[in-house]
């Protein structure tokens, strides 16, 4: 009989943590890059649409997945949104803008994908329990990546969220030993 890997579930929910830690930063950081790029409520809107255009593609990115090792995409991951975002905190350009955040789309795709599949594996027979610790990470995210991204801000201002991109970088390294 299998049994339940704590030390993976909680390596990829911890993962799931950090991914989306930098996914929720666009949030936070909108009203900064409305003035610094001069553009209009409307053109903002096209920000978030364009990091959610790659989920449109799960179907096919899930094909990719399948086919390859999907665990080096959770380790990937982390750290490709890490820059993308960073890079989107120090850019003057609408259209770089627009695809960091498309490059922050599909790396969260590219998250998302494999690594409820990966915590079933781990979860053996308790996969209830195992998605329960990811979503947890995820959700965390979804209240630390803006309260973090407001510090770094009322700090360093904007561009600080770049300094953060090394969390991302140490992030996938953690997971590349854990996971390899």
């Amino acid at each position: 009989m299998k049994h339940f890997k704590k030390g993976e579930v909680y390596t990829i929910s911890l993962a799931h943590l950090f991914h989306d830690i930098f996914s929720s930063f666009l949030a936070p950081i909108l009203p900064l890059l409305i003035a610094r790029l001069g553009i209009s409520l409307s053109f903002a809107s096209f920000l978030d649409i364009a990091r959610k255009i790659p989920s449109l593609f799960n179907p096919i990115l899930g094909l990719i997945a399948q086919r390859k090792d999907a665990k080096y995409f959770v380790i990937l991951t982390p750290s490709i949104t890490a820059i993308a975002m960073g890079l989107l905190s120090i850019t003057s350009s609408y259209a770089v803008a627009l695809f960091l955040l498309f490059i922050a789309g599909i790396s969260a795709a590219f998250f998302h994908i494999p690594s409820p599949t990966m915590i079933k594996e781990f979860s053996c027979d308790k996969s209830g329990k195992g998605m329960s610790y990811f979503m947890v990470g995820g959700e965390s995210a979804r209240t630390v990546g803006p309260l973090l991204a407001a510090g770094v801000i009322s700090i360093w201002g904007l561009e600080g969220i770049f300094k953060l991109t090394p969390i991302g970088i140490l992030a996938s390294l953690f997971l590349y030993f854990k996971l390899r």
